[in-house]
């Protein structure tokens, strides 16, 4: 499939477009390189549960469904290679801006959080069948809330006003072109790490009541994070055990 062959299907209003995506896939008549678009989402997801909210119009909601091209064991390194891609993309877009990966998938520019990506993969047996893309992006926003200190739109980040459309077809191309790749796995982190945010800087982390500093090493192919505290100690975190403190 080339990118002037794929189905767009475009929605004014849904709960989420990955819960669309896993409809389709349910209903087997999801193929490879099917897009939802939303204006906009009442229900949209995060990471772990946590709620995405987007000002109508004006935000990327985006969801795209992927025969993956890799084996089950390297879903994180499929994450990310998805995410290396939207960077790369965004970095063309945004010359001027520095634009990064907070682990595990969020993407930071200018270092603020300009949106994130979602991946929901099905798993019938023992085979990866699908991935749902999800991505929701910052584009057009003028100024956030004050209880969201750490966001920013792509407009505010670079005095640009793109085109919603245009980064839609631009992220969406790299994203299907990656991924139909059979990509290797170290080849794949080790572009992961280059971007990844705040690497070999120390990190306000907290949990259990507790807040520490720790200095940020890699990301590792299982997901992990590996950092060392300020007491020397190698630890290596699971996505939800810790929170990253801006």
């Amino acid at each position: 499939m080339t990118n002037t062959d794929w189905v767009l299907i475009r929605l004014d209003n849904t709960d989420s477009t990955n819960n669309y995506a896993m409809q389709l896939v349910n209903d087997d008549k999801a193929h490879n390189g099917l897009t939802i678009t939303a204006r906009s989402q009442h229900g949209g997801k995060g990471q772990r549960g946590r709620k995405w909210t987007d000002a109508p119009g004006k935000s990327l909601l985006m969801s795209i469904i992927i025969t993956p091209q890799m084996p089950i064991s390297s879903q994180f390194a499929f994450s990310a290679s998805i995410a290396v891609a939207v960077v790369n993309v965004l970095q063309k877009l945004l010359p001027d801006c520095t634009v990064h990966i907070k682990w595990p998938n969020d993407i930071i520019v200018n270092d603020k959080k300009a949106g994130g990506i979602l991946i929901e993969n099905v798993l019938r047996g023992s085979l990866w069948t699908h991935s749902i893309v999800g991505i929701g992006l910052n584009i057009l926003q003028e100024s956030f809330p004050d209880n969201l200190p750490a966001a920013i739109s792509l407009t505010m980040a670079s005095g640009q006003q793109l085109q919603v459309d245009d980064v839609r077809d631009q992220l969406r191309g790299a994203i299907v072109a990656c991924s139909a790749r059979a990509a290797k796995v170290p080849v794949v982190m080790e572009a992961y790490n280059q971007l990844l945010f705040h690497r070999g800087k120390q990190q306000l982390f907290s949990g259990n009541e507790e807040a520490w500093y720790a200095t940020i090493v890699q990301a590792h192919e299982d997901g992990t994070l590996e950092v060392v505290t300020s007491e020397g100690h190698t630890h290596f975190y699971i996505h939800g055990q810790v929170k990253w403190v801006y």
